[in-house]
């Protein structure tokens, strides 16, 4: 992978304890929708025994003029270092890398499967998927506890708008925790609930992106449901 300068252009609240950053997008920085990048703070003021780098799911898409990448904000020294820093602090950018691609057989559906921040690879595929008008049928299930919790939400309803050939499932494991109403499916992704929404589920090729332990439970309900280890793909994220 190739190494590039850059440096923080911005950076926002996209859910509770969730946060985007923005960089400057290096020239002959081409990547595509789902691939990651790895961030390395420069003379960081503080660090810890994980350093100072770490791999991200880009979640901006390759045809936008920025770089962003989204966290949960657990309290490590990169991610304060991270979030108290001025604009304009140069990092360093590695990449790209990372499998997790949409398919080209416009013919087969894409099942998208995320937890939480699992999140950002799918953003960045759905958002291209709108750019380029890809004829693709495209299926997001989004598991969270709650609404507050869901990075991207809004932006993921709205998206079926501009893309007809796109469907978004969203599920929440805790609304007695929630202040925000909710209208769509309850409980964890299971294969009863796909079955709800798709007609044909061993057909499609499936993308996961979420906690390990979610990537397991996915992994053997899709096998037991018909769908062929080679149409299954994953991206683990274990919450550094």
């Amino acid at each position: 992978m190739a190494l590039f300068d850059s440096e923080l252009t911005g950076r926002e609240e996209v859910a509770e304890g969730t946060m985007a950053f923005r960089f400057v997008k290096p020239p002959g920085f081409d990547f595509k929708a789902g691939q990651s990048v790895n961030v390395s703070l420069f003379d960081p003021p503080e660090t810890d025994g994980k350093g100072n780098r770490r791999s991200f799911s880009i979640v901006s898409a390759p045809f936008e003029g920025e770089l962003a990448i989204a966290t949960r904000m657990r309290d490590t020294a990169f991610k304060r270092v991270l979030k108290a820093v001025p604009m304009r602090t140069k990092v360093h950018l590695r990449g790209p890398g990372g499998m997790l691609i949409l398919h080209g057989d416009a013919s087969r559906p894409a099942v998208l499967l995320a937890g939480g921040i699992g999140i950002t690879p799918f953003v960045s595929m759905l958002r291209q998927a709108a750019h380029e008008r890809l004829p693709h049928k495209l299926f997001l299930f989004y598991s969270n506890r709650r609404p507050e919790d869901a990075a991207f939400l809004d932006e993921l309803i709205e998206l079926q708008r501009r893309n007809p050939n796109y469907r978004f499932i969203g599920t929440m494991t805790e609304m007695e925790r929630s202040r925000r109403p909710w209208k769509g499916e309850k409980g964890f992704i299971d294969k009863a609930m796909l079955e709800r929404h798709l007609d044909d589920l061993p057909g499609a090729v499936c993308y996961m992106a979420g906690p390990p332990a979610m990537i397991e439970a996915m992994q053997k309900m899709l096998v037991e449901a018909g769908v062929g280890s080679e149409n299954i793909l994953s991206d683990e994220f274990y919450g550094y």
